[in-house]
């Protein structure tokens, strides 16, 4: 089939008619991509990563760039073959069979459905912590309504939104950066070397390295997002691929640049790794140690508004996608596939994550380790949801497809399975109980499906598919 390489591939063939509004640009996926990771997100979880890593922040995150490129690699390999939403619950299940496409999107859901929680919960902190008259709840509330408006008026408002936020965070990453490179001139800090950051022969180990990478690529998480928006990108389906990867890239030299400078601010770091970061503060204890009290309180303000209004934001545009997805195949309640007439969204499935975002949310507040249990299972169902995805990449392309194109379609979604089975591996214990948990509910809920002989099946699954190798 002849394709017009300048107009992303139709979904027609595949045995779906176009419902959502195709007006998404190149700019605007990588400013999507970028705003989901948030060029900020290590701000949040640095004393974690900080402590999981003996020290070594940037070499963490730059082990997880790694494997996300990689994972990016092999993203952009299937949305050429399957330009359309569903992200790796359509690349699976089209790639290898469709109900391995189901677990997938079910493993894939413990990430898309869990995280615009986590982040409203994290921003609804924050912001209490700063103006403690108002409860945690209240915040978390005035988040999830604002997010569900404004997603309901249509990506196009979304995309102009992500642009002016974007800006703003680059701002306040921008002044961190200049204030903490001076003050380092200035012999603030500690006096552990310039590059222990990236190697500490005091703490170094394989194991260390990678299990901190567990938790860093929570800052990640999202450029796969990107993958959502296939119906509604404008440009050629290769537009979905090298968005993904450019996101990446930028993101990752800024994640490794803020939290170089930040771990040469930490005063006292063998402190904060025996007694870790409870209260989620190190980042800020850093900002002030370089700029004072004022530089403190400007990034605890960014971190809020980042974590609950700009990436949950984006959150829950790419879940509702999701949803609407597998709702479309009939794997979900056909209500969720409902899009509405005027604003082209998926209207019910917008709603439906804003509704489970606020449950969960109150709830998770209301325990200790509400935070902690959701920051595991998002990791956890990325990261096996990634794995799966790598496999579909040589099945389709090499077992089925006979393509003798070795790096993209064998080696590097190899290294790229090989990398994050490490960090799965090292993953702490709690998340992989809990993940092996939700898997066997999703195997649970598919043998129910086959038993009822409703074994999940994809439109156009059979006709003969051309793929751009």
């Amino acid at each position: 089939m002849a394709v017009d390489p300048a107009q992303p591939e139709g979904i027609e063939r595949y045995g779906y008619t176009q419902e959502l509004r195709r007006s998404l640009s190149f700019r605007d996926l990588v400013v999507y991509g970028l705003i989901f990771m948030v060029p900020i997100a290590p701000f949040g979880i640095f004393g974690s990563v900080f402590q999981g890593s003996g020290g070594m922040v940037a070499l963490a995150y730059a082990i997880g760039m790694l494997a996300m490129l990689f994972t990016a690699a092999s993203y952009a390999q299937m949305s050429r073959a399957f330009p359309m939403a569903g992200s790796v619950y359509t690349y699976a299940g089209r790639g290898i069979t469709a109900p391995a496409g189901f677990l997938s999107g079910w493993m894939i859901l413990l990430d898309y459905v869990l995280v615009p929680a986590l982040l409203y919960l994290i921003a609804s902190v924050a912001m209490n912590s700063l103006v403690p008259d108002v409860p945690v709840w209240l915040w978390l509330i005035g988040f999830v309504v604002l997010n569900t408006v404004v997603n309901f008026f249509g990506i196009e408002m979304t995309a102009r939104i992500n642009r002016v936020m974007l800006a703003a965070e680059l701002v306040i990453l921008a002044i961190f950066l200049v204030v903490g490179v001076v003050a380092l001139a200035q012999g603030k800090g500690h006096d552990g070397g310039g590059f222990t950051p990236v190697y500490n022969d005091a703490t170094f180990s394989w194991g260390l390295v990678f299990g901190a990478v567990s938790i860093a690529v929570l800052s990640f998480l999202g450029f796969d997002g990107i993958s959502t928006l296939a119906e509604e990108n404008r440009e050629s389906a290769r537009a979905i691929g090298r968005s993904m990867v450019a996101a990446l890239l930028l993101v990752g030299v800024l994640f490794i640049v803020q939290t170089w400078v930040a771990s040469l601010l930490v005063t006292d770091p063998d402190k904060l790794i025996k007694d870790g970061d409870p209260d989620g503060v190190a980042f800020y204890d850093a900002a002030r140690v370089a700029g004072g009290a004022w530089l403190a309180k400007l990034t605890a303000l960014a971190t809020a508004i980042a974590w609950g209004f700009a990436n949950s934001l984006v959150a829950q545009a790419a879940t509702s996608r999701l949803l609407y997805a597998m709702a479309r195949d009939r794997q979900l309640p056909r209500f969720l596939a409902k899009v509405h007439a005027k604003r082209q969204v998926p209207v019910n499935a917008t709603l439906l994550v804003a509704a489970v975002s606020l449950a969960l949310g109150l709830y998770m507040e209301q325990r200790d380790d509400g935070i902690t249990l959701l920051s595991s299972l998002v990791n956890f169902g990325a990261m096996t949801a990634f794995l799966v995805l790598h496999v579909s990449v040589v099945v389709h392309y090499v077992i089925r497809g006979g393509s003798r194109k070795w790096w993209p379609h064998l080696i590097a979604p190899a290294i790229g399975f090989g990398i994050l089975g490490y960090v799965v591996y090292n993953a702490k214990v709690a998340a992989q109980e809990l993940g092996f948990i939700w898997l066997g509910i999703g195997v649970a809920v598919l043998v129910g499906l086959l038993v009822m002989h409703r074994r999940p099946a994809l439109a156009g699954i059979g006709e003969e598919e051309e793929t751009e190798q």
